[in-house]
């Protein structure tokens, strides 16, 4: 395990030492507690649309309704159509 070191405000000090009193267990161990389990909430709420967001916008022009019809917009493609390789 690796050791970090980190300055913290008084009051979150004060709250972890409290809850470390409380629960019977080191101040480093409810401040990793609270580091994993803060990690573990991020990655179940980012959606879909938080992966992509920064995407949003990028690209310019095509058809407005291309979600609505978009097999009809591929067919005029070569898109699925198999390739001499």
């Amino acid at each position: 395990m690796q050791m970090l070191v980190l300055r913290i405000p008084d009051d979150l000090a004060r709250e972890l030492d409290d809850e470390a009193k409380k629960s019977h267990l080191t101040k480093s161990e409810v401040a990793r507690r609270r580091l994993i389990a803060a990690g573990s909430q991020r990655q179940a709420v980012a959606s879909g649309f938080d992966l992509i967001a920064d995407l949003v916008g990028t690209v310019e022009g095509g058809p407005g309704d291309m979600s609505e019809r978009k097999k009809e917009y591929l067919k005029t493609t070569t898109y699925g159509k198999s390739r001499h390789r």
